[in-house]
């Protein structure tokens, strides 16, 4: 996951002041230059850890910190605020056209991921009620349009297109002019990128901008590209005056410098992160929420967001329900496996929860995504009468569903135990009052931990 090993070593530095009853000059210095190279291997670009370092050396060596009676944690929390400063401060959201459409402009590098960012945004929007139209822009890459027109097929949004013998610039007006005759609200123009910045790209895209006078102009960087993303953020800036940027791929191995450096070297906001393959893998970037999960804080916020997203309240009350009154059945458990796994990755949810990270009897803590699979096989292999009634499912039952989950007999064994302990888990949650004291142990609920 990006920011993984500059996280840990920013939690193991200012961890060594949150518990000292008094933080010296010479204890911030130190963390500071600990910080500083943490910094610098997470690939952000040394002018900009240079003046962070600067002003939190200036605001933690100040009396109001040191003289503190939690100095450590008054050290923290100034890290904190200059993480999010440097990210940008508060979230950048997409303005829209007061008459629409608005015209959304998705430009960038060849292989960064524009074409599929430009289909993710797109469903982003539709979920927010918006009717948006792709437009088929990129005229050289093979395939591109293609590409294009089954990620609009996929996301149910309409994708204009006059195929690969027409120019861009006249591709975008037509695409605006259809947009506008079918009632949709918003067009996002995927443009042609190449391997390099060059004078032909920018003369192009500066035509397109001056023909269809975009909204907005979103520079799509691959986040794994480290300090160079920021470098060609700053050319595209300068050519077209970009409005946003949307890192890719941020839940790959990256080091992370590139989110910590565009704002600042550009000026230009982060307004998306991607943070996945699948479509629904595009996020708001929060410049507060990602300073706190690099800190190890937690990210609650986001969360709750994914949560409401993938679970549906009326048949969560419903669940709770079962739960309370005993019939839970493993139909159930599936649906929620299947809600959980909608949220997105299991370590990037447990890394959301404030404290978790830092928890010692869980740092090592891995989560089998694999196993998960393994879960959902062994339910499906039951019949609808074993889903409803565990209780029956003797030795040869379940013979047969390891055979046709492609598991073994212990793991399905595994299973029907965790479940009934989960079940008498709810049980005693359920008639415990308010001071009840009763913990959930480790392997109570079948989940995948190893």
């Amino acid at each position: 996951m990006a920011f993984e090993g500059l996280s840990e070593r920013l939690q193991a530095v200012l961890g060594k002041l949150r518990g000292k009853g008094k933080v010296t000059e010479a204890d911030v210095k130190a963390a500071m230059r600990e910080v500083r190279l943490a910094l610098l291997e997470a690939d952000v670009n040394f002018k900009v850890v240079k003046e962070f370092i600067d002003r939190v050396r200036e605001r933690a060596v100040g009396q109001e910190v040191l003289k503190s009676l939690t100095p450590g944690q008054q050290v923290i929390k100034v890290v904190n605020e200059e993480l999010t400063r440097l990210m940008g401060g508060e979230q950048s959201k997409l303005t829209f056209s007061p008459s629409p459409p608005t015209v959304i402009m998705m430009v960038g590098l060849q292989g960064a991921g524009k074409t599929t960012t430009a289909g993710k945004l797109a469903l982003h929007l539709k979920k927010q009620n918006r009717r948006p139209m792709l437009v088929a822009g990129d005229v050289y890459r093979p395939a591109a349009i293609r590409q294009l027109e089954v990620l609009g097929q996929q996301i149910d949004v309409p994708v204009f297109s006059l195929g690969d013998k027409e120019s861009p610039v006249r591709i975008a007006e037509e695409g605006v002019k259809r947009a506008r005759e079918e009632g949709c609200d918003t067009v996002l123009i995927d443009t042609a990128g190449r391997l390099h910045v060059d004078d032909a790209m920018m003369e192009e895209l500066a035509s397109i901008k001056e023909s269809v006078n975009p909204r907005e102009i979103l520079l799509v960087v691959d986040a794994m590209t480290g300090q160079d993303a920021v470098n060609v953020a700053e050319q595209f800036h300068n050519r077209l005056g970009l409005t946003g940027v949307v890192l890719t791929k941020l839940d790959g191995d990256t080091r992370g410098g590139a989110a910590l450096s565009v704002r600042a070297v550009t000026g230009c906001p982060i307004k998306f992160v991607g943070t996945g393959e699948k479509m629904n893998a595009l996020e708001p970037f929060h410049p507060d929420r990602m300073a706190s999960r690099i800190l190890g804080m937690g990210d609650v916020l986001t969360l709750i967001e994914k949560a409401q997203a993938a679970v549906d309240e009326e048949r969560a009350r419903e669940l709770e329900r079962k739960m309370r009154t005993q019939q839970f059945t493993f139909d159930d458990f599936l649906e929620q496996l299947q809600q959980v796994r909608n949220m997105g990755p299991l370590d990037e949810i447990l890394g959301m929860i404030p404290g978790l990270s830092q928890a010692k009897e869980l740092k090592n803590l891995q989560v089998d995504e694999k196993q998960l699979s393994r879960v959902e096989a062994i339910i499906r292999s039951m019949t609808p009468q074993e889903k409803q009634h565990p209780e029956i499912l003797n030795a040869s039952r379940r013979r047969r569903i390891a055979r046709g989950s492609g598991t073994s007999i212990q793991e399905v064994n595994r299973l029907i135990k965790q479940f009934e302990n989960m079940k008498k888990m709810m049980k005693q949650l359920s008639t415990q009052g308010k001071g009840g004291k009763k913990k959930w142990r480790r392997g109570g609920f079948p989940f995948p931990f190893r």
